[in-house]
C-alpha cells in the first residue's frame, strides 16, 4: 500500500508594509491617468452594443495593497440584458517602497507573475508596452 506523502509546514514570505495614505492616493492617482490618458482612448474608443457582452468602460480599484485593472462589460443577451459585471485583465502588487511585480489574468481565472521589482513608472509602462497585459 502506498504511502501518504507527508504535509511540510513552511514559513510564509513577509508581505510589504502597507503604503501610507499619500503614497496610495499617489499610486491610485498615476494608474487612474494611464487608464484615462492611455488605455480607454487606444481599446475603448467608442462603446459597441451588441447581442453578446461588450465592453462600456475601463477602470480599476485599489485593495490590499494592489490595484487591479479591469474592463467593464454589459450584457446584451436576451436572457440577462443590462447586467453588468468586471473581468480584471491586469495586476499590480506594491511590494516594497516603489517596487511593483505585474500580473496577468489568465483566461482560466489564475493570476500569473510576469514581472517583477518594477518601479511604478516601469510597472505603469510594461502595461502599455505588453500585449499580453492589454484588455480584451
Amino acid at each position: 500500500m502506498a504511502r501518504k506523502p507527508q504535509k511540510v509546514w513552511m514559513a510564509r514570505p513577509a508581505r510589504a508594509v502597507p503604503p501610507d495614505e499619500a503614497e496610495k492616493r499617489a499610486i491610485v492617482a498615476a494608474c487612474d491617468a494611464l487608464i484615462r490618458d492611455t488605455l480607454k482612448p487606444r481599446f475603448l474608443p467608442e462603446i459597441r452594443p451588441t447581442g453578446w457582452n461588450y465592453a462600456i468602460d475601463i477602470r480599476g480599484a485599489w485593495a490590499g495593497g494592489r490595484y487591479r485593472f479591469m474592463q467593464r462589460y454589459r450584457s446584451g443577451m436576451a436572457h440577462n440584458r443590462g447586467e453588468e459585471f468586471d473581468a480584471p485583465f491586469a495586476r499590480i502588487d506594491r511590494t516594497g517602497a516603489d517596487r511593483f511585480d505585474v500580473f496577468w489574468m489568465r483566461h482560466t481565472g489564475t493570476w500569473c507573475q510576469l514581472y517583477s521589482g518594477l518601479t511604478l513608472d516601469d510597472a505603469l509602462g510594461v502595461l502599455v508596452s505588453d500585449s499580453v497585459l492589454h484588455p480584451t
